[in-house]
């Protein structure tokens, strides 16, 4: 009994360890994109700025007509954010974004291994601890409750529907949990 103990808390760590680098790098790529597009956008916008700058500026008092301005006002806040940081007003309009304020991949790789220990760890406790007659139905109940508690947390911590995150979260969730035990079943190999 002490042996399967043992190597249900080593493989739910080994696990756990993997998933977590696993959605670190994954994290880390996508907003190393990310921020790689908005330098570039950045690059491309600051050579706009530096090749026409007043075609810059009438595209930025286009930007401000199409939002309901006058064409007069519209010019002249143009004109006045021009005469500022010409790079921040047009990131900003047209790019949606504040030079300052890029993506940050190490951060979001961070959060997204912390988040996945965090969800890991209850689980990882209830497969360890409780005996094997109970133990899948038991994770997968407190899988499934965690699941919506995490999701009804990230909505209101978000100011966003807590029952519509929950629903999306649990569902998600209880597929990948699915997809898993079937590849398991179909292979006869424990996927975890």
């Amino acid at each position: 009994m002490r042996a399967i103990l043992s190597a249900v808390v080593i493989a739910g760590l080994a696990s756990l360890a993997a998933g977590a680098f696993s959605m670190a790098v994954g994290e880390y790529s996508s907003v190393s994109s990310q921020r790689d597009t908005e330098l570039a956008d950045l690059a491309r916008e600051r050579a706009e700025l530096a090749f026409d700058g007043p075609r810059e500026e009438r595209e930025l008092a286009a930007i401000y007509r199409n939002r309901g301005l006058s064409s007069e006002l519209a010019d002249q806040v143009a004109k006045e954010f021009s005469a500022g940081d010409a790079l921040v007003a047009h990131a900003r309009e047209e790019l949606g974004f504040l030079p300052d304020e890029l993506a940050r991949p190490v951060q979001a790789a961070l959060v997204s291994a912390v988040s996945f220990t965090f969800g890991a760890v209850l689980p990882l406790l209830v497969a360890a601890l409780l005996p094997g007659g109970v133990r899948i139905a038991a994770t997968v109940v407190v899988t499934v409750a965690g699941l919506a508690a995490l999701g009804m947390l990230g909505a209101h911590l978000g100011g966003a529907p807590k029952f519509r995150a929950a629903v999306r979260i649990t569902i998600g969730g209880a597929c990948a949990m699915a997809l898993t035990s079937a590849i398991g079943a179909a292979t006869g190999a424990a996927v975890g």
